[in-house]
């Protein structure tokens, strides 16, 4: 099968492009000389551009598109994630079906369906909330919705939904950890006990795996971790994997929700081109319960998790 996939020289990207370039033909979009070198490293065959001008001729030949980039950070300015994350999707959905491709399948993200109350057990029948307190979620689900809207005869489109993704390479939430837990600036929200699912980078990768030839079209599909657990000791576990343990005050969500609005606020006022020192997607995510339910997956897409946490927590201490 020949794949052409996009965020191949991020985190979960490049996972895919490992796990498929044995088996597969893999091609890689590469905005930079340093990730087309990336992407080569791990085993595909980089094609120069970026999403905001990818052509049906970059997929010629192509079997499958497995959409992975995105811009996933707390903070920027609102236009840089609908242009990315919907505009750029809704240009590659564009590509693929008029290169004939025949799948797509869409890295998305439990953040679709966040609604920032607390969800516990859902499946992919919860809705899209109606009023989003970020964009990250907002555009997310809008791309999402674009990807399912465009499955049709000859052209399947799938969207995978992991939790809080995390394993070897991480480049987000683990060099975050470390560098607040240095600074001395971390606190746990709310004592840190929100129950969340988590997805490993390799459950998450077996699960894209599996839709590239399974899986009913025009659907989404959770794919989390066996076991759900409290936000205290999902982080502690990846700190103390990597070698440093998190110490700080317990702050309740309620006040650090009112300080990221108006450090948000402050910020844009002033033009600040770094994030604020607390976000409110960032409080969000780490104060509110959010577990799922793969079922679907297991059912529809053959899928089974194939790394425990603990196998995952050792893997990660010995790298």
């Amino acid at each position: 099968m020949k794949v052409f996939v996009t965020g191949g020289s991020g985190f979960v990207g490049g996972h895919v492009i490992e796990a498929l370039a044995p088996h597969h033909e893999v091609l890689a979009l590469a905005r930079s000389e340093a990730s087309a070198a990336k992407v080569e490293a791990l085993g595909a065959t980089a094609v120069r551009g970026a999403l905001e001008d990818v052509t049906a001729e970059m997929l010629a030949g192509v079997d499958a598109v497995v959409h992975g980039a995105a811009y996933v950070e707390d903070w920027g300015p609102e236009a840089i994630y609908w242009t990315t994350n919907v505009e750029g999707t809704q240009r590659l959905l564009d590509a693929a079906q008029q290169a004939g491709t025949a799948r797509f399948v869409q890295v998305s993200t439990n953040a679709a369906v966040h609604d920032r109350q607390g969800q516990l057990g859902i499946d992919e029948s919860a809705p899209y909330p109606a009023h989003r307190g970020f964009p990250y979620g907002a555009t997310k689900a809008e791309a999402e919705r674009r990807v399912l809207a465009a499955d049709r005869q000859g052209f399947t489109t799938i969207a995978v939904r992991p939790c809080f993704v995390w394993g070897p390479r991480d480049n987000s939430v683990l060099p975050t950890l470390r560098r607040i837990s240095e600074a001395g600036t971390f606190a746990w929200i709310d004592g840190g006990q929100a129950l969340v699912s988590t997805t490993h980078v390799h459950n998450l990768v077996a699960a894209i795996e599996r839709a590239l030839s399974h899986g009913n079209g025009g659907q989404a599909y959770f794919v989390a971790d066996d076991d759900d657990l409290s936000m205290r000791d999902f982080v502690s576990g990846l700190a103390e994997a990597d070698g440093f343990q998190l110490k700080g005050p317990t702050l309740p969500s309620w006040l650090l929700r009112g300080v990221a609005g108006v450090a948000e606020g402050a910020w844009r006022l002033a033009g600040a081109q770094s994030p604020p020192p607390v976000t409110r997607m960032s409080v969000d995510l780490m104060a509110c319960d959010m577990t799922v339910r793969s079922d679907r997956a297991r059912d529809e897409l053959g899928w089974t998790p194939v790394v425990s946490r603990s196998e995952g927590l050792q893997g990660m201490a010995r790298a």
